[in-house]
C-alpha cells in the first residue's frame, strides 16, 4: 500500500460569504481577493508541511495544475516540485499532472519533467491530464473539440523526446519540430505515467492499453465514487487489462486527531471552508465537445449513490461534521479509526495508491502538521501490507527503496 501526500493548495483567507457572493470560484474569481503576500505565505506552509511528509515516509508528494481558481493555486506545479526536488530526500515528486494539451509545444512539459528527475534524483511520477473544463477551455481558450486530440498528440512527442537516442522531426496536426532533442533526458529509463480522470470511458481505454496508473481524484468520497471505481475495474478485467491495484489512485480528505471529539473541534470550520467556497459557474462546468456521447451515456447510467439533496448540502457546507464522515466525503477521529476506515476504503474499491489530503480548506498549519504525524506514524504503517503481493510499477524504484529504508529506522518525533 503506498501514500501520497496531497493538499488542494486553497487559498485560506477568503471572506466568509465567498462562496455565497462569488458567481464562480473558477475562471472569473476576483483577483482582488488573493493577497499576493499571503498567498505568498501560504506557498510556504504546504511546502514545509510536504518537507515533514518526506521525513514521515509519505511515498510521493502530490502536485496538481489549476488556473485562474481560488481552490488549487497551482497554475505551474513544476515550480513547486523544483523546490521539492531539492529540499526533500525520500518521497517521489507526483505531477498529477502537467496539462499537456495547454502547452504550444509541449516539448517543454518533456524538458521540465526531465530536469526534475535529474534534479530529485530519479523521483518523479509524471502524471498527465487532459484538464477541467474549467483550466482548459475557459481559461486557456483550448476548443473543447479539440482537447483529446491534443492532448494524446502531445503524450505521444513528450514519450517519444524522453526515450529517443538522437535529435528527430515531428510533425503533428498542432504540433511541428524540426529538431526534438531536448537535454537532459530523465534519469528513470520508464517514468511512471498516472492519468486522473473523472469517469470518461475514453480515459479507461487510453490508461489500459498504455498500463498507466488510473487516478480518481474525487473529494466526494467512497459513496459517490463507487460506481465509477467499480465502473474502471469492470472495464479493465472486460478488455484483459491489467487488475494490479496499484494501478488506481484515489484522493480521499483525512482528519486524524487524538480523540473523535477533537477531530471534530479541529476540522470541522475547515472542512465547511473547503466544500463551500468552491462554487463553479454552470457555464464552465461541461461545455459542448468536452465530453464524448460515449461518455455522456456512461455517466447518465451509473448509480446514484448519494442523493442530490445531500450534495447540495455537502456543497453548501451544511452537512454535520460526521455526516461528511458517514458518506466518505472525509475520514475522520483518532487514528485507529481512521486505520480501520482507510482499511474499509482501499480493500473494497481495489486501491493501491491512496492520496491523502492532509490539509483541507483553512485549516490550521499546526492541526495540519499533527495530521501528518498521526496518519504518518499511526496508521500509514499498519496498512502497508495491504496489496504486499503485487508489484508496483507506478512509484519511482529509488523513492520506494528510500521509503522502505525510512521505515526501518526511528520515526521523528
Amino acid at each position: 500500500m503506498k501514500f501520497h501526500w496531497f493538499a488542494q493548495q486553497f487559498h485560506t483567507q477568503l471572506p466568509e460569504d465567498y462562496g455565497d457572493t462569488v458567481r464562480s470560484a473558477w475562471v472569473t474569481p476576483p483577483a482582488s481577493y488573493a493577497d499576493p503576500r499571503q498567498v505568498g505565505e501560504e506557498y510556504h506552509m504546504y511546502l514545509r508541511l510536504m518537507q515533514q511528509a518526506d521525513k514521515l515516509g509519505w511515498d510521493s508528494l502530490l502536485l496538481n495544475e489549476h488556473h485562474q481558481t481560488s481552490l488549487a493555486m497551482t497554475p505551474s506545479p513544476n515550480l513547486l516540485a523544483a523546490v521539492l526536488a531539492a529540499t526533500t530526500e525520500n518521497s517521489a515528486i507526483a505531477l498529477c499532472g502537467n496539462s499537456l494539451a495547454l502547452y504550444n509545444p509541449p516539448i517543454r512539459v518533456a524538458e521540465e519533467i526531465a530536469m526534475l528527475d535529474c534534479l530529485s534524483g530519479g523521483r518523479v511520477i509524471a502524471g498527465i491530464v487532459f484538464g477541467t473544463p474549467m483550466d482548459s477551455a475557459f481559461s486557456y481558450g483550448v476548443p473543447p473539440i479539440e482537447l483529446r486530440e491534443r492532448f494524446h498528440e502531445a503524450r505521444e512527442l513528450v514519450h517519444r523526446a524522453w526515450k529517443a537516442k538522437e535529435p528527430f522531426a515531428f510533425n503533428g496536426k498542432y504540433n511541428q519540430l524540426r529538431y526534438v532533442n531536448p537535454w537532459p533526458r530523465p534519469v528513470q529509463s520508464e517514468l511512471p505515467i498516472w492519468i486522473p480522470g473523472s469517469g470518461s470511458v475514453e480515459t479507461w481505454s487510453v490508461v489500459n492499453e498504455l498500463d498507466y496508473c488510473y487516478g480518481y481524484l474525487s473529494f466526494s468520497g467512497k459513496q459517490s465514487a463507487t460506481p465509477i471505481v467499480n465502473g474502471f475495474w469492470d472495464y479493465t478485467e472486460s478488455t484483459g487489462g491489467n487488475m494490479n491495484p496499484n494501478r488506481m489512485a484515489f484522493t480521499q480528505v483525512i482528519c486524524c486527531a487524538d480523540t473523535d471529539r477533537e477531530a471534530e473541534e479541529q476540522y470541522y470550520d475547515a472542512v465547511r471552508y473547503f466544500y463551500r467556497q468552491n462554487p463553479v459557474a454552470p457555464e464552465f462546468g461541461n461545455p459542448p465537445g468536452y465530453t464524448t456521447p460515449e461518455s455522456l451515456r456512461a455517466m447518465l447510467s451509473r448509480e446514484r449513490t448519494i442523493s442530490a439533496e445531500e450534495r447540495e448540502k455537502a456543497n453548501k457546507g451544511e452537512l454535520s461534521f460526521w455526516d461528511y464522515d458517514r458518506l466518505g466525503y472525509i475520514i475522520a477521529g483518532t487514528p485507529e479509526r481512521v486505520e480501520q476506515r482507510v482499511r474499509e476504503l482501499v480493500t473494497d474499491l481495489r486501491i493501491g495508491q491512496l492520496i491523502t489530503c492532509m490539509h483541507v480548506g483553512n485549516l490550521p498549519e499546526e492541526v495540519a502538521a499533527k495530521n501528518n504525524y498521526l496518519f504518518g506514524t499511526r496508521v500509514a504503517p499498519k496498512l502497508r501490507d495491504i496489496w504486499a503481493e503485487h508489484e508496483d510499477r507506478w512509484t519511482p524504484k529509488v523513492s520506494q527503496e528510500r521509503v522502505a529504508a525510512l521505515q526501518l529506522t526511528d520515526q521523528p518525533a
